[in-house]
């Protein structure tokens, strides 16, 4: 049975973008597909001889967004793997793009200025949104991070479990991360940052490693935080989640959060679950 992706979401977000980037990582497109083809698509992909293994199916808004859903639904049912990913950036952000590219949005009317049509876009598309397996949003995102990202979610073999878990350090002070599960405040510990000599290393280094790790406080988390993950990580597999991502943070993103996204992501490989770890803030 093939392997479908379907990429959806705003309009100037990057949908484009990204089934540029799986057409070279060897994924078979069709953009701009309506939805009631979906199925069509995927008898002829599941048809014996067709040889095609991976499909993206880029779905935009125009005049069918209702027909989205029902056309997901059909496309599960028969068979093989089915994950939506919803692209969407900030109003401001998608202004600008379109301001740059002077092209038309295609729910632009007369009566709406740009960021009204934006808008009235993403409210529309908010049941479809509900419904991704991933929500990338690519507000920060110059091309080569998005082919990043993009190789990171489709590139690489899928876990035995069928669900791709990453863990993410970062930095409140540069913001929350948007395309994330979970989030773990880890800033009730000590500060390395207030140590001078600890202050230039990363939570990467030994000796930020035992200073966090070293204290009593940390001990109790990491021990409840692993009893939870190992609760919830079969509960998401169970439920059919593709994309598990969770963020752990701290002040800067460059010490506590980093050793303890370590940490965590060793304590769940030894318990055999397939995961990875990124530190987003590590570098500023």
């Amino acid at each position: 049975m093939s392997d479908f992706v379907v990429i959806t979401g705003l309009s100037g977000a990057g949908r484009s973008e990204a089934a540029n980037i799986l057409e070279d990582l060897g994924w078979f497109v069709i953009d701009n597909l309506p939805p009631a083809l979906m199925t069509k698509v995927a008898e002829l992909a599941h048809a014996p001889g067709a040889g095609i293994a991976k499909v993206v199916l880029v779905v935009g808004t125009g005049p069918y967004h209702n027909e989205v859903l029902p056309a997901l639904e059909a496309l599960r049912r028969q068979g093989g793997r089915v994950r939506i990913a919803y692209f969407e950036a900030g109003t401001d952000v998608l202004v600008r793009r379109y301001e740059s590219s002077r092209r038309r949005h295609p729910l632009a009317a007369p009566d709406l200025t740009l960021a009204d049509t934006i808008e009235a876009e993403r409210e529309l598309l908010g049941p479809v949104k509900a419904e991704a397996d991933v929500v990338v949003d690519t507000s920060e995102l110059n091309v080569h991070e998005l082919r990043t990202r993009v190789q990171d979610l489709f590139a690489e073999d899928t876990p035995a479990s069928g669900m791709q878990t990453t863990l993410i350090s970062f930095g409140y002070k540069h913001g929350l991360p948007l395309d994330t599960d979970l989030v773990i405040d880890c800033r009730f510990l000590p500060n390395p940052h207030w140590v001078e000599e600890l202050r230039p290393q990363t939570g990467l280094d030994q000796p930020v490693k035992d200073y966090v790790l070293g204290q009593d406080i940390t001990a109790e988390f990491l021990d409840e935080m692993r009893s939870l993950l190992e609760l919830l990580l079969p509960a998401y597999v169970k439920e059919g989640k593709s994309y598990l991502t969770i963020a752990f943070g701290c002040t800067g993103g460059r010490h506590r959060s980093v050793a303890i996204a370590e940490e965590i992501a060793a304590g769940l490989r030894a318990d055999g679950f397939d995961l990875r770890v990124t530190h987003r803030d590590l570098g500023r």
